[in-house]
């Protein structure tokens, strides 16, 4: 191996830069810098921090061209900009949010190959979603974060399905309920239930879409029973983030509640088709779970008495598997 190679490997592999930006934007210093120059010490002392590290970090993150240093101090670049304010690159980024606390359990990979087991919980002590339910900043800042993940992909996901053949749909772990809105207010003839374990966020998204006569949020978790009889249960972005006994349990109540001629309708990063290599070490350490492929999932739903019908290319990330009670 040549030593361009090896210089190549070792900068992929430097945890310096991505813990950098982190540490930057959980501080604030992409908006706190946007337009300003600012001293290093006087910077500082805004933030409670030591001026040396932090000139440390500003230097290093100057060399990618984040910041420029100037004759007072540092600013953000027109490309450090794309760090500012509220987005899915800054909420994933923030490490005082959910998904920058989870990226974290990255550091316990080894774990996690090694048993096959979530790397969030040997880190932290209990699994992502008793540490969400035990510290609502972190449940409002994952609400943000699956809001702006779907934001650029709804429009895609309504449009290219045909929610139209369903009178009634239940968004299992719908979350703050855009999807859910999206799809009630392209279908003024359909009626929807979000099933959630925090409703607040759903509430406000129905009203503010104005749709209260036509959407209800209803505070229950997937593993228990389901409100019964619909014609589509939804599951978007809830598999993956379990492993197969859970996401087991996870069907068997849509199948249950579904029965006889109601349909379960999966979205989702589908391996080998849509997903990203690197989403499935996320959902390994995470949660333990990662992007099944599509006969991963049949084999998954067969043995709740589901077989799928169908599965289409909904958007650029996601794929939707339509299942039936057999």
């Amino acid at each position: 191996m040549g030593s361009d190679d090896a210089n190549t490997i070792l900068r992929m592999a430097s945890l310096a830069t991505p813990m950098a930006l982190r540490v930057a934007v959980t501080l604030g210093l992409p908006d706190r810098l946007r337009g300003a120059e600012v001293a290093v010490d006087r910077l500082a002392a805004e933030l409670g921090v030591a001026p040396v590290p932090l000139g440390l970090l500003l230097g290093h993150l100057a060399t990618l061209g984040f910041f420029e240093r100037t004759a007072a101090g540092y600013r953000t670049t027109g490309y450090g900009e794309n760090l500012c304010g509220d987005s899915l690159t800054t909420v994933l980024l923030n490490l005082d949010t959910a998904g920058g606390r989870a990226e974290l359990a990255f550091v316990e990979l080894l774990h996690s190959v090694t048993t096959g087991q979530a790397g969030y919980d040997r880190r932290y002590g209990r699994d992502f979603w008793s540490d969400l339910a035990e510290q609502p900043p972190l449940r409002e800042s994952f609400d943000r974060q699956m809001a702006h993940r779907l934001r650029a992909e709804v429009p895609q996901l309504v449009a290219g399905f045909d929610w139209g053949r369903f009178a009634t749909i239940v968004d299992v772990g719908g979350g703050p309920g855009t999807l859910l809105a999206a799809v009630l207010a392209a279908h003024p003839g359909a009626r929807g239930r979000l099933v959630e374990l925090d409703t607040a966020a759903a509430a406000r998204t129905f009203a503010a879409h104005g749709l209260e006569d036509r959407a209800e949020a209803v505070e229950c978790s997937f593993f228990d029973p389901l409100p019964a009889g619909a014609d589509a249960y939804l599951l978007c972005d809830i598999l993956h983030d379990w492993d197969d006994e859970h996401a087991g349990r996870i069907l068997a109540r849509c199948a249950e509640a579904a029965r006889p001629a109601g349909r379960i309708l999966v979205v989702e990063q589908v391996g080998g088709r849509r997903a990203a290599t690197d989403m499935d070490l996320a959902m390994l350490v995470i949660f333990g779970g990662r992007e099944r492929r599509v006969e991963e999932f049949e084999a998954l739903a067969s043995a709740h008495g589901l077989a799928l019908d169908a599965v289409t290319d909904v958007s650029d990330g996601r794929s939707l598997l339509e299942f039936r009670n057999v």
